[in-house]
Order: C-alpha cells, then structure tokens, then sequence
C-alpha cells in the first residue's frame, strides 16, 4: 500500500501565500506590518510575562486536513491563550469561563494612530482561534491583536470575537485554496523519490572522492556537522551534491541549500545538478539572483508608480508560480525572467516565491545566515525544516558572517538628514537632532577610538526616530525626500535589530574614521554563536572549501557544534607536475620595503618567465607594491629589450575590464605574459586557467591584512580570551590569502607549473605548518638559484 504524503505548512506561511494581494510599495505602507526582529520577539515575552497566571505563551497549535493521498499539516504556534470570565452576552464555552487568541506584534511606529490590525496578522490569529477552537469543542472563541510600541511599549488592542462555525467556514476556504498546491506537492514527490533512488554517481570514483562522498552522506544520517579541506580536482561539489540527493531520496531531508560567495561557484553548482538530471535524477532547483541584478529596471525601485511589475504583483504572483513549477525543473535566472516578463510581476520577489517549491535552492550566503536578507520563508522566527546546507568556499564565511552580523551609524548622517527634513516635519527633525546630540557627545570624548561597553540610552532615541520617520512615510509623496528617509531608516533599523543580538561575541566602539566621520559601530568578532543559530534551523551542514586550513581555526569560527568533525580530501594531482620554491633573500615586511627589494622581485619574477615562455600571474598584498614592482618590472625589461607583455589589475575593475583581461591569458604571448594581480581580489580566487593559460604563480608576501584598527580591536579579542589574537587577526587570513593565489596554477590532472613564495618568513615552522599536506615537497631558493631549479623543473616535463 502507498504510503500517504504529509505536507506542512506554517500557519504564517499559509495566510501570506493565500491573502496577499495588491502592489509591493516599500515607498510606504506596511510599516505596522513588519515586526521587529530580536526587539519582537523580546517584547513578546514582557508582555506575556505581565498576563497572570491563566495566560498561556507560545502554544504549539496544528490541525490535519486530509487529501486525496496526502495529509495537509497546518502548524504554527500561537502567542498566547488566555481565559477570561464570560459575560452574559458572550457566554460562548458554557463553563463561565471564554477562550482568547492573543496574537501579539512589537512595531516601531505609532501604535496610537492604527485604526484596525493588519490583515495577514489578523488572518493568522483566526487560524489559530480556529484550531484550538475545534480542538476543544468550543462554539465561540475570541481573537485579540495586541500591538506593541518597542520604544514606549505602549500597547493597542483590538478585539473580536468568533463562533468556531464561522471560523471553520473561513479556514477551510483559505485551506482548499492550497489543495490545488498540495495535489502538486504530492504528485511531484513521487517522482522525484523514485527517480532519486535509482540515481548512480555519474563518473568513475577520483581517488579518495567515494570516501568524501560517504561521509558527507553519513554526516546527514547522523544530523552533524562535517568540515571538509578539499584541494582544486578533488571533485567537491559532486562530492557534496550527489549524498545530498540520494539524501533526500531516502527521506532525510526535503531541500538542499547550496551556498556559495561567488557567482562563478553558484554556476558549477548548477551545472553539477545538469550532469545529474542526465543521470535520470528528477529534482527541481533555482538559482536566487541580487535584486540589483535581476530587476528589470536595472535600479530597483519598488513602487508601482515606478515599476509596471510592481503594480498588482501579488494579484498575479501566485498564477505565476503555479505556471512556472507545473511544467520546469529548472529555475535558474533567464528562466525566471522569461515567466516574471509573462506575467509581469517582479522577477526577484517572484524567484523568492517560487524558491518555496524548489528542491534545491543554489544561493549567496546572505539568503541563509544575513538577518535582514534571510529566507524569512524557511528561516523565520520559529521556523525549521528538513533542511541541508552545503556550504561552499566557507573559508569567505567567516568575514562576510562579521560584516552581515555588525551594523553602523554616523553622525553626519542624522544630520544631513535633518538639514533636508526640517521644513517637512519639525517632529523628525526634533528626533535626528536628539540622535546627533548624542552622537556628538560621544565624538567629543573619543580621541581616536574608544571601546565601550554598552550603548546607554542610544537605542531609545533610535526606536523613537523609527517610529516618526514610519509615520512620515505613510503620509509623504516626495519621491526624493522618502529615498533619503529610507535610506537612513534601515540603516537605523540594521542597528537596532543587531543591538538585540549583543553579547560577549560583540565588541561596541567609536570612531573618528580617517575621511572625517564619526561612526558608532556594533562589530561583531566571534560569529559562530549567530551561525549556529541559523544552521540549528535545519538537519546538517557541510562546509567546504579547497583552503580550509588550519581546520581547527575554521571550526572554532564557524560553529558551536562540539561534536563537528572534519576530513581532509587529499589531492588527485601528481605533485611531479608542480614545483614549489620559496626565495629566501627577501621579504615584504614593511621596514625592509626599498626600490632595491621591489626591483629583486621582479628579477625573480622576469627569470622565471626567461627560463619558460608563457602566462604567469603575481600577487601582491596591496595595489601599492604591485605598482612598485611593476614600474621596476618595465625598467628590467626595456634594459634587457625583452617586450614580455605587462598586466596590471585596477581598483573597481567592472565586469568587462575583468574579462579583458583574463582574455590575456587565452592569447599566445611570444615572449610572456605577466598579470600583476592583488591577493584576495578579483583575479586571486574563483578563476579556472587550464593548461597553458597559466603555468606559474609567483606570491610576493604572507597576505598578511594591513594593520588597522579593526583588525587590532580582533587581534586584543582574541587575545584577552587568552588565545592568539595575531594568529586569528593575520595569519590566518594572511595565509588563506596565500593558498587561494596559488591555487589558480594547477586546475586539471594535466596542468603542470611553478609557484615561487617570495618572503623569507615563509622559512619559519608558523607558515611552513600551514600549508596544505600536497605541499611538502617545497624547495627554497634564492634569486641566484630560483633560474637553475626552474629550468630543472621544466626539463622533466618534457
């Protein structure tokens, strides 16, 4: 007998799929409707704390609605139940006592000025009321939205009452409007089980790729975490994709999260689920594009006056989606544009509606981890699932994870602000001027930088602000003026959402920055706690990355897990066909840096290129010493009449100027090429130059980050914990740096090449012990020897 199909769905979820309807407008409107985040869930619990004793919080509610060969699960939790003495006239539970929902939202704006509570959070206060109701026989229940202001905590509540028969009549529509989605669920999961099981690994086992492919899989079974050091050939994305479908295929999981930094690695995902699906594997997957990338207007600006798609979006939206899954596997970017321009409704609002129907979902991390970018859908408040995470290149986790989890505020920025809005509302002006006080204040007593330990009573003045600048944006047509108020409102809103989320992983400071600005920043150092939290929503994790070393360093930043475990794929690659050699007699210290050490690395770079003809790149630790020893590059080779063509990478390069100039290496160059380049930029990861297209690396530096004061502010972290702050503030990521650079030379079994080291530190048992185990047949050279041991090299590759 088949067995029956269980489909969930958050009552949240189900209210907001259902109801919406109408345009998307961030110009205004909508402000009651959105919740804080932390300060939410916050005020939640004062004010359920102040109920007495009949009041019960955060009751787990769900009810099951049969199908035809499904179960539909709708479940949620409500904010609270409470009891209350019946009245004459209300009477409803027989026992003198009545039943009460309370559905409960902290805003930032004017409770006092709300004339009624937000559709969708009345409608999910109903569902409840329903279930519970049904549940427990009652013939009436009464509903209560209570809104909370999280500055004054003012408090405004709106009430109705229900009979249970009404209730039923109401959610059973908005329920068998989800059975047509529900019947497609179910038919689809059929499929893709059976096709799933029967799915084979595509390509005959690399060396040591079935044991990394095991223990990802045993790693899902067991729900753990798994970090895999997996150098370039190793074959890591099949590796990690292929256990997690034929996961999903025995009912571990429902959807796989792929995760990735660059686009370039979201496209050999994608291209890893193309070579599976020519296996028979039946799996629908999309691809999550940047709203500045994707929106039809080229800059967004999501209001329907401006934008066509954004006018009766949501009438539209839901006729899209069930168009677009009922007949494509395969929603990537173009495919997504092609429907969104069919039914002419926001292509990146559509994609993230369309996401929820997805198998696999091949992403940036923000969609996971970031708290304002996050896939609210699947990783909201109270929400978990049957969820896999893949997490690749997760050596760039560890700073955007700082960046997503820190916030900022400068004080010219409330007053510039205030300079435009005085004319147009003396209550906001009031309000930026009593933020730029403060902030002024706190500039008078910071010389340079100063640490704090807290923040006073900034976050008040701040909630206040948010409030009046939401009711100012309700009522203000100027188009200009809102973009400027917007602006600084979610930048405000960022800082207040990471203020709740402050603790012994943050560090709070102050800051007169180098162009003039005073900043108060919330930066946070230690990120595994806030990570965690967000893998804790689904069932396992795997990161990867062919640099994850020192893997303890990684472990330690990048989860809480204690009992997370790591491998270490070794090479495919013959370590014949490559030579590692570190020049010994100089150094990119900063007090040895002279015209003499900067013309001695380009003679190392230059004999290299004598000893072999062809594409070579060089990486600097910073756009200043690649110039240097550019300029002496060019003087050496107009000295010796030898033209080899010179490279050399800009700030801000855009897209073409970056394909330009990896063109460069497709080209033949007769006597040479030479790309300058800076290490961790553009050109230092993420790029594939097979065969001949480049044939050595040359890395002048340890990578080490430029000192700074942030870069201090994590090193003296580190260290009062009594670890080794220099360590995890510049070695590490000095390091990483390093192995990504020159990671670019071998890319295939067949590349053969060079990777000269240039810094007499990477002599001392520190550096030398993080390199990777493919290493450890490195030589060490000096400028007089590197020519003879490169033509030795060479010589036996013929």
């Amino acid at each position: 007998m088949e067995q029956e199909i269980k489909i969930r769905i958050s009552v949240r979820n189900l209210v907001e799929f259902i109801l919406r309807s109408g345009d998307i407008d961030s110009r205004r409107g909508g402000f009651a409707e959105k919740e804080a985040m932390q300060a939410g869930s916050r005020i939640h619990r004062k004010i359920q704390g102040r109920m007495g004793s009949n009041y019960r919080a955060e009751v787990p509610l769900s009810i099951e609605i049969p199908g035809h060969g499904y179960t539909l699960i709708v479940e949620g939790r409500a904010d609270g139940i409470f009891t209350e003495e019946s009245t004459k006239e209300a009477d409803h539970c027989g026992e003198g006592s009545y039943t009460v929902i309370d559905e409960i939202k902290g805003v930032y704006r004017d409770v006092t000025l709300m004339q009624e509570p937000a559709l969708l959070h009345l409608a999910q206060a109903k569902c409840y009321a329903y279930i519970h109701g049904k549940q427990e026989a009652f013939l009436q229940i009464g509903v209560q939205m209570t809104y909370c202001n999280l500055e004054s905590e003012e408090i405004k509540r709106f009430r109705q009452d229900f009979s249970v028969e009404e209730l039923e009549v109401w959610f059973l529509d908005v329920a068998g409007r989800y059975q047509k989605w529900a019947e497609l669920q179910k038919e689809w999961r059929k499929v893709r089980q059976e096709s799933l099981k029967k799915l084979v690994f595509p390509f005959p086992w690399r060396e040591g790729q079935k044991e990394v492919a095991s223990s990802v899989y045993r790693t899902m079974l067991r729900k753990k975490t798994l970090f895999i050091q997996a150098p370039t050939g190793t074959g890591k994305t099949i590796s990690t994709i292929f256990p997690a479908v034929k996961a999903v295929g025995e009912g571990l999981a429902e959807r796989i999260f792929y995760a990735t930094a660059k686009t370039v690695t979201r496209t050999v995902a994608e291209d890893t689920y193309a070579i599976l699906r020519e296996q028979g594997m039946r799996l629908k997957s999309i691809t999550l594009t940047a709203k500045e990338k994707i929106c039809f207007l080229g800059k967004p600006e999501c209001n329907p006056d401006a934008c066509p798609y954004a006018k009766g979006h949501f009438d539209r939206v839901n006729d899209a989606v069930f168009d677009l899954i009922s007949g494509c596997e395969v929603f990537d970017r173009s495919v997504l544009e092609t429907y969104a321009q069919k039914w002419q409704v926001c292509p990146f609002e559509f994609g993230l509606d369309v996401s929820l129907w997805a198998d696999a979902v091949i992403c940036d991390y923000n969609y996971i981890f970031d708290p304002r970018a996050k896939l609210k859908r699947f990783f909201g408040e109270g929400v978990k699932g049957e969820y896999l995470f893949l997490i690749d290149e997760a050596h760039n986790l560890v700073e955007r994870a700082r960046e997503m989890f820190s916030a900022a505020l400068y004080k010219e920025d409330f007053l510039a602000l205030k300079k435009v809005i005085a004319p147009h509302s003396h209550k906001m002006s009031r309000a930026l001027n009593r933020c730029n006080t403060w902030l002024l204040e706190q500039k008078r007593e910071c010389e340079e930088i100063k640490i704090r330990s807290d923040i006073g009573t900034f976050p008040i003045y701040l909630m206040n602000l948010c409030g009046i600048m939401e009711d100012f944006l309700e009522d203000s047509r100027d188009t200009s003026l809102n973009e400027r108020t917007l602006e600084l409102y979610f930048q405000v809103r960022r800082f207040l959402d990471t203020c709740d989320l402050l603790n012994e992983n943050y560090v709070i400071y102050t800051e007169l920055c180098e162009d003039g600005r005073f900043q108060i920043r919330l930066y946070c150092v230690d990120v595994s706690e806030n990570l965690q939290k967000c893998l804790d929503k689904g069932k396992s994790t795997i990161y990867f990355s062919a640099t994850f070393l020192p893997i303890q360093y990684y472990k330690s930043l990048l989860s809480e897990n204690p009992d997370a475990y790591a491998i270490y794929a070794h090479s495919v690659f013959s370590t014949d066909r490559r030579r590692i050699m570190i020049g010994t007699d100089t150094s990119s210290r900063y007090t040895s840096r002279s015209v003499q050490e900067y013309r001695k690395m380009a003679e190392y770079i230059l004999a290299l290129i004598e000893v072999k003809r062809g594409n070579y790149m060089a990486f600097f630790s910073s756009y200043r010493m690649m110039e240097e020893v550019a300029a002496q590059f060019e003087a050496l080779t107009e000295e010796k009449g030898d033209p080899v063509c010179l490279l050399c990478q800009k700030t801000g390069m855009n897209e073409t100027e970056r394909e330009d100039f990896l063109k460069q290496f497709e080209q033949p160059h007769e006597r040479g090429l030479a790309g300058f380049c800076v290490m961790g930029g553009i050109f230092g990861e993420g790029i594939d130059l097979r065969g001949d297209c480049l044939i050595g690396a040359v890395i002048v530096g340890t990578g080490l980050p430029q000192v700074c004061r942030e870069r201090e502010i994590l090193k003296q972290f580190y260290d009062r914990r009594g670890q080794d702050g220099f360590f995890y503030a510049y070695l590490c990521p000095g390091m990483n740096k390093v192995l990504q650079s020159a990671g670019r030379v071998i890319r295939t079994e067949e590349d053969r090449g060079v990777i000269l080291l240039l810094d007499e530190r990477f002599q001392s048992s520190r550096y030398r012990s993080m390199f990777p185990a493919e290493w450890e047949n490195f030589d060490y050279c000096t400028l007089r020897s590197v020519r003879g041991k490169a033509e030795h090299f060479w010589k036996r590759q013929v």
